[in-house]
């Protein structure tokens, strides 16, 4: 299924009934008088957060919405019947803003988060408001009030507890797929990651989400390779995970180069609280000193870094493809967790 994480849309909320304009009748009455009832109001369109959707991509082919109108006001000073509100279900996470002025309406962070987008139009008055002394047969009643049209601009920003962030090829996939329940596409090559994945990951009675975001390189920020389309998606994450591939000759310059990029994107970001992953260490032969030696020189040069690396900042080295020292890792990452997830919290919510 493709990932569309955004799209434009129309709505338009219900008009009003009409008011009704008719008169009284009834056997040996000659003239009865005005009993035209009130029109039902037009249906809102409501935008709902729905916790089982995970993409935009059915509005490709539904991109406008019309909710139905009030029913018209009928005779015996009837009123017409309010049309049910119209719900648009949309994915946790989703951002919405006004398409033509670019302003910001809402974002649905929470499961079952409504908002009433669209309004729709107050039904119209029925004669009977408009008899008067001097015209005790008015044949006027009102139309009823257009309701409200406008377009939407949807941008699905996923929502996840930790999110891995690395270079293209860093093991990122390989890492979400065996320590969670998700088997994303996984291959020796650039890019292997061309959407945003999600897993989620248990740890005793614990859960959290775990977001692999797709390859950063330099320039991203600026639109560079999957670029911008995909920096969005860590802008909720608690925790980042900035995954090392342990046979790059400068791990430090890596490191400095994804921090930049998350800075021009977000200076925010680079104040998260964060891990460092040293992966595929099946891939280098080393012995007992070797990762005592690659951390320390790593935490020498990170002093220079802006802003330098966190002296208490954990770091750890791992081989996913081997499932090497991931236990540790699940502790180290739960441990960042002192309140309860977004997981727990859709698990307590449901």
């Amino acid at each position: 299924m493709k990932f569309v994480d955004t799209v434009e849309i129309g709505v338009r909320a219900g008009h009003g009934g009409p008011g009704s304009a008719h008169f009284h009748r009834e056997k040996y009455v000659e003239k009865g008088g005005p009993d035209g009832g009130d029109g039902g109001r037009g249906a809102d369109v409501v935008l709902q957060a729905d916790p089982s959707l995970s993409t935009l991509d059915r509005f490709l082919s539904h991109k406008f919405f019309a909710a139905p109108n009030g029913e018209p006001g009928r005779s015996l000073r009837r009123f017409g019947q309010d049309a049910d509100p119209l719900v648009i279900r949309l994915p946790v996470g989703t951002v919405v803003e006004d398409a033509d002025t670019g302003e910001f309406l809402c974002e649905l962070i929470h499961p079952e988060d409504s908002v009433v987008i669209a309004e729709g139009g107050k039904g119209g008055l029925g004669n009977v408001h408009f008899a008067t002394s001097v015209n005790q047969a008015p044949t006027y009643a009102q139309p009823g009030i257009a309701g409200t049209e406008r377009r939407l601009r949807l941008t699905l920003k996923l929502i996840a507890d930790a999110g891995l962030i690395g270079l293209p090829n860093a093991g990122k996939s390989t890492l979400l797929s065996v320590v969670s329940n998700n088997n994303p596409a996984i291959g020796d090559y650039p890019f292997t990651t061309l959407n945003p994945n999600l897993g989620v990951l248990i740890r005793g009675e614990r859960r959290l989400i775990l977001a692999d975001i797709p390859g950063i390189i330099e320039g991203a920020s600026k639109g560079a390779g999957l670029g911008l389309s995909f920096l969005k998606h860590i802008e909720r994450v608690n925790v980042i995970i900035f995954v090392l591939d342990i046979g790059s000759l400068d791990p430090t310059a890596e490191f400095r180069m994804l921090r930049m990029e998350l800075s021009k994107y977000s200076e925010a970001l680079v104040h998260r609280p964060y891990l460092v992953l040293f992966n595929k260490a099946d891939q280098v032969e080393y012995d007992a000193d070797f990762e005592k030696n690659v951390e320390e020189l790593f935490r020498e040069k990170g002093r220079d870094l802006d802003p330098p690396l966190k002296e208490d900042a954990d770091i750890l080295f791992i081989s996913a493809k081997e499932e090497k020292n991931l236990d540790r890792f699940l502790e180290t990452l739960f441990s960042l967790f002192k309140e309860e997830t977004h997981a727990e919290r859709l698990i307590r919510k449901r």
